[in-house]
C-alpha cells in the first residue's frame, strides 16, 4: 500500500512518514498541492494524507481537484478544529479527518480503517444489486440505471450495507459502527455529511428514492425505481 502525505511543515511530514512506514506501508511526500496532484495523478497512491493549510493552494482545492478525476480515499490532517472546516472538507469528498496535534497510532488506526472501508486489495466476487442500483463490490464500483457513478470509499459503504439487508431498518446507530467502529468518536454531523452527498448524487443519476429516513429510528433502503 502506497500513501501520498501532502504537508508543508517538514517535521511534521517525517513524523507521518516514519509512522506509516513502521506500520508496514510505502510513502510518497510532497510540500505543497501542485506536486501533491502531480504525484496523485502519476504515482496512483492508494490513500493520501493531506494537510488543509497549504501554501497558495490550499487542501479544500487539492481534494476538490483530485476528486474531478479520482476515488482515492483521503484523510485531512489539519490543525482546524472548527466544525464547518471539516464538514467542508467531508463534503467535498474526504473520507476522514485528523486534528493536529495527533498521535501517530491514532493516524495510522485510521489510515488502515479507511482503506478496509475502501476495499483496497480486497477481492470479492459479490454483486449487491436493487432497483436501479448495483453495486461491484470487488471493483467498488456503483452503477445507477447501468451508468457507473462516481462515490468516495465511505459513499460507497453506506449503500452496501443497506443493499447487505434490503428489507431491514437499520437503526440509527448502526451505520456509524459499521464504518467507523463500535468505539468510534465520529460524529452524527460527520455521518449525515457523507449520507448527503450520496443522496445527492443518487438523485442527480435519476435515483432520488434510493435511502429512506424514518424519523426518529433509523434508515431503510428504498424503492429506487
Amino acid at each position: 500500500m502506497k500513501i501520498l502525505i501532502v504537508d508543508d511543515d517538514p517535521r511534521l511530514r517525517d513524523l507521518v512518514r516514519i509512522a506509516l512506514e513502521r506500520a508496514g506501508f510505502a510513502t510518497l511526500t510532497a510540500a505543497e498541492g501542485a506536486s501533491a496532484l502531480i504525484h496523485a495523478r502519476r504515482e496512483a497512491p492508494d490513500l493520501i494524507v493531506l494537510d488543509i493549510g497549504l501554501p497558495e493552494l490550499d487542501g479544500f482545492e487539492v481534494c476538490r481537484r483530485i476528486r474531478a478525476t479520482s476515488d482515492v480515499p483521503i484523510l485531512f490532517l489539519t490543525a482546524r478544529d472548527d466544525e464547518i472546516d471539516r464538514i467542508v472538507g467531508l463534503e467535498l469528498g474526504a473520507d476522514d479527518y485528523v486534528t493536529k496535534p495527533f498521535s501517530p497510532r491514532e493516524l495510522v488506526a485510521r489510515v488502515r480503517a479507511i482503506l478496509k472501508r475502501a476495499g483496497r486489495g480486497a477481492a470479492s466476487p459479490e454483486t449487491l444489486a436493487h432497483g436501479k442500483i448495483a453495486l461491484d463490490l470487488r471493483a467498488r464500483v456503483c452503477r445507477v440505471a447501468g451508468a457507473d457513478l462516481a462515490l468516495t470509499a465511505t459513499e460507497f459503504d453506506i449503500p452496501a450495507r443497506l443493499l447487505a439487508e434490503p428489507d431491514r431498518l437499520v437503526p440509527r446507530p448502526a451505520p456509524i459502527a459499521a464504518l467507523w467502529g463500535a468505539q468510534s468518536a465520529v460524529s452524527d454531523r460527520t455521518f449525515d455529511s457523507h449520507l448527503r452527498n450520496l443522496r445527492r448524487k443518487l438523485s442527480e443519476a435519476g435515483c432520488e428514492s434510493a435511502i429512506e429516513t424514518v424519523h426518529g429510528q433509523g434508515m431503510r433502503l428504498g424503492a429506487c425505481t
